[in-house]
């Protein structure tokens, strides 16, 4: 039996999404923790400092393709769990149980990933970084335009 290797196509890359995301959303349950939640949490975690509500907001709508009240609801149940916390006039900050969260998700899923991209050249990935981005940009422009 030969097998070829199969061109990139919407099943190929949602294969690949769904496959990544179950080891990540299995990290992140024993962490007592949503993939969404974990979505919104890194865009604070990452930031210098205290973020603009709205720009979590527009960030969490952007990445996972939900509504806004969807993105609010999540930020609301990551300050209810003390992971964030408002910040006057209309930010939101990490929190050290926060931070102590996205730190521990990172660094137990850190070494699946070095499993499941060892072995790759850095060019293939390069190319599949390039691919992926436009499509993702292509796809984004679909969806403003169905939008309007």
């Amino acid at each position: 039996m030969t097998t070829t290797t199969p061109l990139v196509n919407p099943r190929v890359i949602a294969l690949a999404h769904y496959a990544a995301r179950a080891l990540l959303e299995d990290v992140l349950a024993r962490h007592g923790a949503t993939f969404q939640q974990s979505v919104t949490l890194r865009l604070v975690a990452i930031a210098d400092g205290p973020v603009e509500r709205d720009d979590v907001i527009d960030g969490v709508v952007g990445a996972l393709k939900i509504d806004a009240a969807q993105a609010h609801s999540v930020v609301e149940e990551l300050i209810a769990a003390g992971l964030l916390a408002p910040q006057e006039p209309s930010r939101v900050r990490i929190t050290d149980a926060g931070r102590e969260l996205y730190d521990r998700t990172s660094a137990a899923t850190a070494p699946i990933t070095g499993r499941i991209y060892a072995g790759i050249p850095t060019e293939d990935l390069a190319t599949a970084g390039r691919v992926l981005a436009l499509i993702t940009e292509r796809a984004n422009a679909e969806l403003g335009a169905m939008a309007r």
